[in-house]
């Protein structure tokens, strides 16, 4: 029986210290390490199980953390953090108090640069390497590891660009496996794909356009040709690129034939690879869901209509009218910008737009979103998925900042549902004819109606709901939080009035008039930052007013949340129903 290797590897110096022959072994029981814990634990799994012998022969290679590493996105760093000192803490992945989903400066060297959104990596290897020179370290490598998907987002464009014009010492590993999330899309995966393992594309190599050195494509899983590819590209001077073709969810069969399942596929069986079976409960629906199908309604009664998504069409359930009317639904691939500005080119030709990014993703095209939509005064209706505290992915995905950053912007209406019926509601009303753009934000997971298929019904824009009268505090709510104010205000009905604003932009200044009139205290709850979002519009207005009344503004607080379960980050941000109470009695 063979002695085991991982156990013994606390870092890449342990790993250096191999033989080459022993490195397949390392492979399977790296392998096997992150199926365990994955299976138990859950999170993103096919990215780190197609680059198992990519991760361990960079750290073979190459002098880390001396030479810098960077991987872009970070769904594919599972391996790099076990073989980096952190196998004993792996099991804490993604949990409060453990460490991070995605490679994070605070915990390690060997995590160079912090990514959660994808194609910063070639731009932050290149500004490392341009660093390195002007220091005098002509020796330092940089490598950066991105896949096909994040390859073709403008961004990561605009590094090559810049890097093929530098003499700068970067190595490009385009890890090429056809999908991202979902499957790859657009004209740089369909030249990909003739570049295969025993043929290269009779047209000019793209990236030798833009004076790249080129090598592949190789197979990497194939640790003597990505080994023998390394040593041969370290004597190379200039911008380097290696053509490495995985096979995303690599080791797990049913991770392998079906990648978007097993992308991040929650626990599973680890003996026989098969998803957990789930409750026969019946529960209320995914916000994304409803979403979803509600379009696939609506879009069948109105040919007008047309659905945008960047690169997330089975997370943001895009998916059902991509599948229903595919003429109409579009993945532009990672490429927030262009989405908006692609949705607001088809508002001018009078289609009813429905463009759906996650929050935090729509900070990627913030100027497009004032300049191409706003300015013009083009009715695209944003859906904004997974807005604020989304849970275990952690700061680079929690969608916070919506609020803040779009209210300050003229021109657009800003919508926060409460529940399901609410969301089916704003998207009817938004086809039934807008003068301005509306941003429309709801989270990440289940709502609270199972029989959530109600009819829709137009909702009269700018104005707020009273939900419950009492006589001494009021508690004006924005969006699915409402749920955790009427928790914290059970047992306080006759004491506590609750609102429900629903509108951030316009603010629904004759119900705050009338708050203003009638109590002392007000309280404000959001499920985002307080620091010019919600809370601050109200105490904005209430100073316009010289309202004589007491605000307390509940939400997040000068912080970026870590990563967590969601009901855990929200009681340490102090707006889950318990803090919520406990601020409520403290006024009473």
């Amino acid at each position: 029986m063979e002695a085991k290797l991982l156990q013994h590897i606390d870092s890449p110096n342990d790993l250096r210290k191999l033989e080459e022959q022993q490195l397949p072994q390392l492979a399977a029981e790296l392998r096997d390490f992150i199926l365990d814990v994955v299976a138990a634990k859950a999170g993103h799994l096919g990215a780190s199980l197609g680059v198992v012998e990519l991760t361990i022969a960079l750290h073979y290679c190459f002098n880390t953390p001396d030479d810098q590493l960077v991987w872009d996105v970070g769904h594919q760093a599972y391996g790099h953090k076990i073989l980096t000192g952190r196998r004993d803490n792996f099991h804490t992945n993604r949990q409060l108090g453990g460490i991070s989903g995605f490679p994070k400066r605070e915990e390690s060297p060997y995590d160079t640069f912090g990514v959660g959104h994808s194609s910063t990596g070639i731009s932050a290897a290149l500004g490392m390497a341009i660093g390195s020179k002007l220091a005098g370290n002509l020796n330092r490598e940089h490598i950066v590891v991105i896949g096909d998907a994040s390859i073709a987002s403008g961004m990561a464009f605009e590094g090559l660009n810049h890097a093929g014009v530098t003499d700068a010492n970067l190595l490009v590993i385009l890890n090429d496996n056809a999908i991202g999330i979902d499957p790859s899309v657009g004209a740089l995966k369909e030249y990909l794909l003739k570049a295969t393992l025993s043929n290269t594309p009779e047209q000019d190599n793209i990236f030798e356009a833009l004076n790249f050195t080129y090598k592949g494509p190789i197979d990497g899983h194939d640790f003597e040709a990505l080994i023998k590819a390394f040593e041969e590209l370290k004597g190379v001077k200039g911008p380097k690129l290696l053509h490495v073709i995985t096979k995303k969810g690599k080791g797990l069969a049913q991770a392998e034939a079906d990648q978007v399942t097993y992308h991040a596929p929650g626990k599973f069986d680890r003996k026989t690879g098969e998803l957990l079976p789930k409750s026969a409960e019946k529960l209320p629906p995914k916000f994304q869901d409803v979403f979803g199908h509600t379009l696939v309604e609506l879009a069948t009664e109105d040919p007008k209509i047309i659905g945008i998504t960047p690169a997330m069409p089975t997370g943001s359930s895009l998916k059902y009218m991509m599948e229903a009317f595919p003429e109409r639904a579009f993945d532009v691939g990672i490429a927030e910008q262009h989405a908006v500005t692609f949705a607001a080119g088809l508002a001018t030709q009078g289609y009813k737009v429905f463009c759906n990014i996650y929050s935090t993703f729509l900070q990627r095209a913030y100027d497009q979103v004032i300049h191409d939509v706003c300015l013009q005064k083009l009715p695209v209706i944003f859906c904004l998925d997974r807005a604020g505290i989304v849970g275990e992915d952690g700061p680079t995905h929690h969608g916070i900042f919506d609020l803040a950053y779009l209210r300050c912007i003229p021109n657009l209406m800003i919508y926060a549902p409460a529940n399901e019926a609410d969301l089916r509601n704003i998207m009817y009303t938004a086809t039934q004819g807008l003068k301005n753009p509306i941003a429309i934000r709801y989270p990440r997971g289940r709502g609270q109606v199972i029989d959530w298929r109600s009819p829709v019904k137009k909702i009269h824009l700018g104005l707020g709901k009273t939900i419950q009268s009492g006589s001494k505090v009021a508690v004006l709510s924005l969006g699915t939080v409402l749920t955790d104010v009427l928790k914290a205000t059970k047992q306080l009905k006759h004491q506590v009035s609750v609102y429900d604003l629903q509108f951030l932009a316009p603010l629904d200044h004759h119900m705050l008039d009338m708050v203003f009139e009638n109590y002392e205290t007000v309280i404000t709850v959001e499920d985002g930052v307080v620091a010019g979002g919600f809370g601050s519009a109200v105490t904005e207005y209430a100073a316009f007013k010289n309202a004589k009344i007491t605000i307390e503004s509940l939400g997040v607080q000068g912080v970026f949340p870590d990563h967590g379960s969601i009901p855990e980050l929200k009681a340490a941000s102090g707006y889950d129903s318990d803090s919520i109470k406990a601020v409520i009695t403290n006024y009473l």
